[in-house]
């Protein structure tokens, strides 16, 4: 999971300079980034802002050739670890009033240095946020006061393009939390069967009770499931096509079905399930961060549902 998350988030930050940003961005960080120079986070999130990602407050104010940045960021994976963060801010410069929120953010390219405290002027990474499973990532909060940022560090060089731009990243990163939930429920279905076929009651292993082979088949198959789907979901992106619908299907699927194959398995492990001992432990406090991570399921259905009156368009 954690090593997942790392290599995922980095890559989004690759994805969204090989796809948006200048000449001159891609060739002074994707080769450093290909050979593991420099260090990618992105940021989006807020303290108050939950899954309403047209609500950010945090903004960037034009100074000259500069631009000045000044807000609280909340939830970033390799925060601090990080040299290099995309950071999503409300951008009202050459926007009249009025203007959609979406239309007003801007994604800048910010340069730090990897670790905990000031690590630039202005810019403060206080810690690590301490969590309930994913611990092999650091994720913290970002903050800004009066951080100044060159004009030629924002994501394509014009502003007003940041939601768009974050958005094409986060699919890619909808596609790797599908896989994660594939991985993960993977790895809790073969604790699950091992463990059946280990463990004795009655006189015969549990897994010749029908009751556990009932567990193990719809393991099974929601694993799967979820893994056609993630695959679907990842051909079509790399192809280059639009998969905002695939994605949503196949990270709201997964990572239900996740949830559900390691609850399965952790009944299946019964007193021993709540171990430290035993991996099934750990992957019950992984697979909630999939439920949430890259968009909720209440969001994908939101995402999937518009999508689908889109393409299903009743011409009366």
């Amino acid at each position: 999971m954690s090593v997942s998350g790392i290599i995922n988030t980095h890559f989004i930050v690759a994805y969204m300079l090989k796809q948006h940003g200048t000449q001159e961005q891609k060739e002074y960080f994707l080769p450093r980034m290909a050979a593991g120079d420099v260090r990618g986070a992105f940021s989006m999130s807020e303290p108050a802002l939950g899954s309403d990602v047209s609500a950010i407050t945090s903004k960037a104010v034009k100074d000259g050739d500069e631009y000045v940045l000044t807000g609280q960021k909340m939830w970033l994976t390799n925060g601090g670890t990080s040299s290099l963060v995309a950071v999503l801010v409300r951008s009202d410069e050459g926007h009249p009033e009025g203007t959609a929120p979406h239309k007003s953010m801007t994604t800048f390219l910010v340069e730090k240095e990897p670790g905990f405290g000031e690590v630039r002027p202005g810019l403060t990474i206080p810690g690590k946020i301490d969590k309930m499973g994913y611990k092999g990532v650091d994720t913290t909060e970002l903050i800004m006061d009066g951080l100044r940022i060159p004009a030629d560090r924002v994501l394509g060089g014009v502003t007003g393009r940041g939601f768009y731009q974050m958005m094409d990243g986060v699919e890619v990163g909808r596609v790797n939390v599908a896989a994660r939930g594939c991985g993960v429920a993977q790895r809790a279905f073969e604790l699950g069967v091992r463990y059946a076929q280990e463990r004795h009651t009655f006189g015969k292993p549990i897994a010749q009770h029908q009751a556990i082979q009932f567990k193990l088949a719809e393991m099974a198959t929601k694993v799967e499931a979820a893994h056609a789907m993630m695959v679907n979901a990842a051909r079509k992106k790399d192809s280059g096509e639009r998969n905002d619908l695939e994605a949503g299907m196949a990270k709201y699927l997964a990572s239900e079905y996740c949830k559900e194959v390691v609850e399965d398995a952790f009944r299946i492990h019964g007193g021993y399930g709540f171990s430290k001992e035993y991996e099934i432990e750990r992957l019950y406090r992984e697979a909630p961060m999939l439920l949430i991570g890259e968009g909720t399921a209440e969001i994908q259905k939101m995402i999937i549902g518009r999508r689908l009156l889109e393409e299903y368009r009743f011409q009366g």
